[in-house]
């Protein structure tokens, strides 16, 4: 098992991408903490995979959760940032509120959970930090400024710890779903004019001809946080169904 008695975090873990890399984790031999404002998500999924996870319910963007959950670990080998919302607003029609609550979660919480696991990493002289970034943060995209922009940003946060961290054995990368099917999509589609020409739109969009499956994006973050990928750090790792290449 590739993650063997390692102890992982995964934010945003109640469902699609988060949920999804939880359970391979768990197959793989982690012991997970499964950190969601989510209550009733969590608590389900920590039945679900019994001893092996454990929930947290917290705001991601609140430093002292961050900071109490990361204490009451212990030790942590792995942080996989899944937590993330979308608005879908063009910038005009983008409020300020709009604009900071996308960057506080997206962004800020990236970051919050970055620098809490930090701290027992650089202790113990090893950790593989992977967040969830996005295709758009390299292609763009139309009518969703505040998310596109915060992916970005994620992305060169990835970099930016990967650079700083590698010599006290620490990996910080970074994977570029395509649109997957979860529920972010699905109400991305929905707050559209007519859902069923978005998602068409969308669809046309991936060579590939399928949206990504939660478990594609899974399988990434695994390689990512396992000793596989023992020689990368700061990599931006798309699993976009060709989009990029298109």
């Amino acid at each position: 098992m590739r993650l063997k008695d390692r102890t992982a975090i995964i934010t945003g873990a109640a469902s699609g991408i988060g949920a999804a890399t939880a359970r391979l984790f768990v197959a793989e031999g982690a012991r997970v903490t499964l950190v969601d404002r989510d209550a009733a998500g969590v608590t389900a999924l920590a039945a679900e995979l019994g001893g092996h996870a454990r929930p947290f319910v917290a705001e991601v963007t609140d430093e002292a959760q961050a900071r109490t959950c990361v204490e009451q670990c212990g030790t942590v080998d792995v942080l996989v940032t899944a937590a993330g919302i979308s608005l879908g607003k063009p910038a005009l029609d983008t409020s300020l509120t709009d604009w900071n609550t996308v960057q506080a979660v997206n962004v800020t919480g990236t970051f919050l959970w970055i620098r809490e696991c930090l701290r027992p990493m650089t202790a113990n002289g090893r950790g593989s930090i992977v967040t969830i970034a996005s295709q758009l943060a390299r292609a763009g995209g139309r009518g969703n400024a505040a998310y596109v922009t915060s992916k970005g940003a994620v992305v060169a946060l990835t970099k930016s710890v990967a650079l700083d961290y590698v010599d006290k054995g620490i990996r910080c990368n970074t994977v570029l779903p395509g649109a997957t099917d979860t529920p972010l999509l699905r109400r991305s589609f929905g707050r559209q004019p007519d859902p069923d020409a978005a998602r068409a739109r969308s669809l046309a969009r991936h060579p590939m001809g399928r949206f990504g499956d939660v478990r594609d994006i899974a399988s990434a973050a695994l390689y990512l946080a396992s000793d596989e990928s023992a020689f990368v750090t700061g990599v931006e790792l798309p699993v976009d169904g060709g989009w990029l290449a298109g």
